[in-house]
């Protein structure tokens, strides 16, 4: 970012703010990830804030507060419509005109009934307002928070680890280690941005995972989540029964709980859980981001319910030929119906390569069950152009 002398253009005030919205991700939910910068009335930057966690100050306000008396005739970015409500704080479009700003520009209007206006509530007291300034970068980055919003479920993030064929684990059923140290400590980074990590009963069985983050300082626990439609994966001493982080067990309706601490109870959908369910529930407890880490079988049913948003596969350079393959059986059986994605990033992480895609433009997220043949996974917003970065 240019220091204090410097003039700041549109594009590098709002790629900042991006940037900075990031900073909150997994500390702000359920709100949105926020960020913005300030230039005073010549260009140059005045002050620059993000939204750091549920409750606190709006992003404009830090923003704000840096700027001081700099920001009166100034221009703000910011990722999100400032909100024109009073909830735990006041709303952000009055502080905004409160201190002189004269103009504002926005990535993406807010999509909440409640929160949205903003942008009236400046035009209206005579401030100059633009949309849309890279709002697919904004909407990408702050993904969870809007699919929560417009599809009322949370968002849904598909992780897994792979040889280059595409393998798990072994023919012997072993997995550990596929992948190098440096990707394994990403997928912490991916836990810790997640409001809840989800895997399935033969993940819990076989692997006995904790879920919880580990290595990143003042990381907040997300709620680790076991699909154990019967009620018979999840042991007494569990690693996820260990108190390092909330757990909550999702079994069937009908399914005996015994001595488990805290269950959900689903209805059924055929040899496993309704995943629709699943998620409304995880709604409801204030989910709005979900890292799905389970295996094949549980993938293969969230894709089939057409409730995967993004996928990140970690692929390591190892060819084993046999073994179980990432992603089970999703209702897909001719390659018209295959489920077309976009890759948005690579990046080489240790030895690795972690690939990032989303579903193609123009796909919508069918409600019910799941999608029918044809049918594609729920879009999530994407930037257009694939990138290749070195860590």
């Amino acid at each position: 970012m240019a220091t204090e002398t410097d003039v700041v253009g549109d594009a590098d005030a709002m790629r900042r703010a991006i940037a900075l919205a990031a900073r909150g991700l997994g500390s702000t939910s359920p709100n949105p990830v926020v960020g913005c910068v300030i230039l005073d009335a010549s260009g140059r930057l005045a002050g620059e804030g993000f939204h750091r966690r549920a409750g606190g100050p709006h992003a404009e306000i830090h923003a704000l507060r840096a700027a001081g008396e700099r920001a009166r005739g100034g221009m703000a970015y910011v990722t999100l419509e400032p909100c024109a409500h009073t909830g735990r704080t006041g709303p952000c479009a009055q502080a905004l005109i409160d201190a002189g700003v004269a103009r504002v520009s926005y990535a993406v209007a807010d999509p909440n009934p409640q929160a949205a206006g903003g942008a009236d509530t400046l035009r209206a007291a005579g401030l100059t307002v633009t949309r849309g300034l890279l709002g697919e970068e904004a909407e990408a980055g702050n993904a969870a928070w809007l699919t929560s919003v417009r599809h009322g479920r949370p968002h849904v993030l598909w992780k897994y680890a792979a040889t280059l064929d595409g393998r798990i684990a072994a023919a012997d059923s072993t997995s550990r280690w596929i992948t190098s140290a440096e990707a394994r400590a990403d997928v912490h980074r991916l836990r810790a941005e997640a409001d809840a990590v989800v895997v399935g009963s033969g993940t819990a069985r076989a692997d006995d995972p904790h879920l919880a983050v580990r290595g990143i300082e003042g990381a907040v626990q997300p709620l680790r989540v076991v699909v154990d439609t019967e009620a018979t994966a999840v042991k007494p001493g569990a690693r996820v029964l260990d108190g390092a982080a909330p757990t909550l067990i999702a079994i069937a309706e009908d399914a005996d709980a015994g001595q488990l601490p805290e269950v959900v109870r689903l209805p059924r959908a055929g040899r496993g859980l309704d995943i629709p369910a699943l998620l409304a529930a995880l709604h409801e407890r204030g989910v709005r981001s979900v890292l799905l880490e389970g295996g094949p079988a549980l993938a293969g049913s969230f894709v089939a319910a057409g409730a995967v948003d993004k996928v990140v596969g970690y692929l390591a350079p190892v060819l084993l030929g046999a073994g179980r393959t990432a992603l089970g059986d999703a209702g897909i059986s001719t390659i018209g119906e295959a489920l077309r994605l976009r890759m948005t990033e690579t990046v080489r992480i240790g030895p690795d390569l972690r690939i990032t895609a989303v579903p193609e433009p123009g796909h919508v997220p069918g409600p019910g069950p799941g999608p029918g043949p044809g049918q594609a996974l729920a879009p999530a917003p994407a930037m257009n152009v694939p990138t290749t970065k070195e860590r």
